[in-house]
């Protein structure tokens, strides 16, 4: 072992959501990894004090994706670098046209797992965002971007359809059936952007594993998500803007204008609902698109404005949520990605916009 470069993290490690032995006093860094030993011989150690969290997960941002489109690396290195500075260490991607792989090279990013690219029915999405296809060609789309992925496959599962003007669901169900059946045979689970309250059951009854912002659910679909398993990334702090959009679209779309705001009126009690139910509920900021990224703290508060508890809420961008993702947190060997706070969390999850130190692959960034 080397003796330099050795980090002491201090004061409440929070390995998990129990009270008790969800709480460390402290931990080590050593060769950029987590160890709750103390090491033997080291000379020159770095202390570091206050509460300490798993890096966080956003679970639903673009990086390489703006409100046009694709963009270039300059640009797509900004977005990544504003998200780890608010300790988002941990991304799922989910969907971007372009190839950031190259960001997998820098041990100064945060890592992504990537869904590749939206796939969407023709003229059914943001212009120069997605493969967009006709239902025949769905499970030749999915398999690809399968391959392409780190485990997911993006759809696009309702949009406004221009004959009635609102919402309605983009794939028939035979269709998303055998993509979803074919994407699971490649190893690969499956999400998809939905908004209306049509498109929710045909999915979950194909086999779709989650569900992005989920704003449609009701009643009738609440039993069915938390019987099948199906979790939801709300993104709240995008369904935030439903009510621009709406102004923006109502000349054109007047009953589309009125669904959204119906959809965001209701997006607390909905989530509320939701997480009472037992489904899985973690945290995403839909940054990438129209929204700016380094928004995971807002968004957790925005969970528990919703009505979930504190460490609840904390535990859908940390500890589930890793789980969920397949990525270890604060345990004996992980890589070491932590972020520090000043004061408890759990107390106060506003504490999270304002991390103290951030580190990553065992180097203090900030």
């Amino acid at each position: 072992m080397s003796d330099s470069g050795v980090l002491h993290i201090k004061g409440r490690v929070l390995v998990g959501a129990d009270p008790d032995s969800g709480v460390r006093d402290e931990l080590w860094v050593v060769d950029g990894r987590i160890t709750f030993e103390r090491p033997v011989g080291a000379r020159e150690v770095t202390t570091i004090e206050g509460w300490a969290l798993p890096g966080l997960v956003d679970a639903h941002c673009h990086v390489g994706l703006d409100a046009h489109g694709p963009v270039d690396e300059s640009t797509s290195e900004k977005q990544a670098l504003t998200d780890r500075d608010a300790g988002a260490l941990l991304l799922r991607d989910a969907g971007s046209p372009s190839d950031t792989r190259w960001i997998d090279d820098r041990e100064d990013l945060p890592r992504i797992i990537r869904a590749g690219r939206h796939i969407a029915r023709t003229r059914r999405y943001i212009r120069n965002y997605a493969h967009e296809i006709e239902p025949e060609d769905l499970v030749a789309y999915v398999a690809r971007e399968a391959r392409r992925g780190d485990g997911w496959v993006k759809l696009v599962g309702d949009w406004i359809d221009r004959e009635t003007g609102d919402l309605s669901a983009c794939w028939p169900r035979g269709e998303v059936e055998a993509a979803i059946a074919e994407a699971h045979r490649l190893g690969a689970r499956v999400t998809a952007h939905c908004f209306a309250e049509e498109s929710l059951a045909p999915l979950v009854e194909a086999g779709i594993d989650c569900i992005e912002h989920a704003t449609g659910l009701t009643e009738d679909t609440i039993p069915l998500f938390a019987e099948r398993g199906v979790a939801i990334v709300p993104t709240l702090v995008n369904i935030a803007t439903f009510p621009r959009l709406a102004e923006g679209g109502e000349a054109k779309f007047p009953r589309w204008a009125d669904h959204m705001r119906r959809l965001h009126a209701r997006r607390y009690d909905t989530v509320r609902a939701a997480y009472d139910a037992g489904i899985p509920v973690f945290v995403g900021t839909d940054a990438g698109g129209s929204l700016a990224h380094g928004l995971v703290g807002q968004e957790v508060a925005e969970l528990v404005k919703a009505g979930l508890p504190p460490v609840d809420a904390l535990a859908a961008t940390t500890w589930a949520a890793r789980a969920w993702l397949g990525r270890p947190g604060l345990e004996e060997g992980a890589p070491a990605d932590i972020v520090v706070y000043d004061a408890d969390p759990r107390a106060d999850v506003r504490v999270l916009g304002f991390p103290s130190r951030v580190i990553l692959r065992g180097r203090v960034i900030r």
